[in-house]
């Protein structure tokens, strides 16, 4: 079990790969989380490993110190994580695992109580791109999906990597995806679906006129 801790982006997005590439059990945190949150995830998933974005490893070194476990941490944006990965040969062949290995545990809110973990297939990732992706988003490769939820919910991970990936579209990352963020990457990379949540959908409508926002066809609130 892995832990991965930053904001939206490709980093973030790569490394959830490299773990279902190696047959490893992604646990993808919000990037807001403190130590004191981030220890009740590490102790019910008793993660010993995390590769995390270095502007956000204090709550980590902090979580580590007092659970007692993550015991190795790598951290990119500061070249360590970087480093190894030049190390490392160009292909890697994928850990052949089946299709009711579990790949990732999603933490729920935790608004009736302490965070409960869900576990979740390889079969359901790809479930849920044919279900939702395919059939409900009609996903494609003129798609570019933006949005503002972080990958650690799975409306964000299904959203800005599974589904565009799964159909060979693509995503424009906000890692600050306030109102103005989200807009401006929607008219800079052709956004064609908007992915977020209704009070976001609100402080969104009072900015429309400022961009051209002609690429947009769908939009999905959480």
């Amino acid at each position: 079990r892995v832990l991965l801790r930053g904001p939206n982006g490709p980093m973030l997005a790569a490394a959830w790969l490299a773990v279902m590439k190696a047959g490893a059990i992604a646990v993808t945190t919000m990037p807001l989380l403190r130590a004191k949150e981030l220890g009740q995830i590490v102790r019910k998933a008793e993660i010993d490993h995390a590769l995390c974005d270095a502007r956000l490893l204090q709550e980590l070194a902090a979580t580590t110190a007092e659970t007692g476990r993550v015991a190795k941490t790598l951290t990119w944006g500061d070249g360590a994580l970087e480093q190894r990965m030049e190390r490392q040969p160009a292909t890697f062949a994928n850990v052949d695992t089946a299709s009711d290995d579990v790949c990732l545990l999603a933490f729920t809110s935790g608004t009736t109580g302490n965070p409960k973990a869900t576990m979740h297939f390889h079969r359901d990732v790809l479930a849920m791109a044919d279900v939702v992706g395919r059939h409900l988003l009609e996903t494609g490769p003129d798609d570019v999906y933006v949005g503002s939820p972080p990958f650690g919910f799975t409306f964000g991970l299904g959203a800005l990597v599974v589904f565009p990936l799964r159909f060979r579209g693509a995503a424009a990352l906000v890692e600050q995806p306030s109102p103005d963020n989200l807009l401006h990457a929607v008219q800079k990379f052709g956004g064609t679906c908007l992915f977020t949540a209704p009070t976001m959908y609100r402080n969104l409508a009072t900015l429309v006129g400022k961009y051209d926002l002609k690429s947009l066809r769908k939009s999905v609130s959480a």
